[in-house]
């Protein structure tokens, strides 16, 4: 098997563009994202670079931090999900995640680690670490099997 990691240095947005259009061609439609990083990290702009890959105008992707969930149309349908106002575990499940990730479009979970245990058993992690005013490093890593081949994908793509 090949090695689930990947780390990508974005020194700036058009870098952090360029591995959203990576993710868009890499994941397969039922795709779970987890998205991990402080406030102002970039992880709706990471969201913002895939949507913009799938025919979405980026401008239209906002945070859900108060809605919850947003969900856009493009080439393929995305579920934005945001985490950090819930108090519980609950709270996520009562959005009914389930029904988005086994969808025909890709999930994105804001601040997946406070729901860690209602993301599905394999799933896509990305950990966004603010290095420098305009830099981001990305490390991505393949919960289970089935996402390894997505980070060879990205790996290639943006070698």
């Amino acid at each position: 098997m090949s090695d689930p990691t990947f780390t990508f240095t974005a020194e700036n947005e058009a870098d952090t563009a360029r591995l959203g259009g990576a993710l868009a061609a890499a994941l397969a439609n039922g795709s779970v994202v987890a998205l991990v990083g402080t406030l102002g990290a970039g992880k709706t702009r990471l969201v913002q670079a895939l949507a913009a890959a799938t025919g979405i105008d980026p401008a239209t992707v906002v945070s859900p931090t108060f809605v919850l969930i947003h969900e856009y149309a493009g080439h393929r349908p995305i579920y934005h999900f945001d985490a950090y106002r819930l108090k519980d575990d609950d709270e996520f499940l009562a959005l009914g995640p389930e029904e988005y990730f086994d969808g025909a479009g890709l999930s994105l979970v804001e601040w997946a680690d406070r729901v860690q245990r209602c993301l599905p058993d394999e799933y896509l992690e990305i950990r966004i670490d603010v290095t420098g005013q305009t830099q981001r490093l990305f490390a991505v890593r393949a919960v289970g099997a089935s996402y390894a081949a997505a980070v060879a994908d990205l790996r290639a793509a943006l070698a």
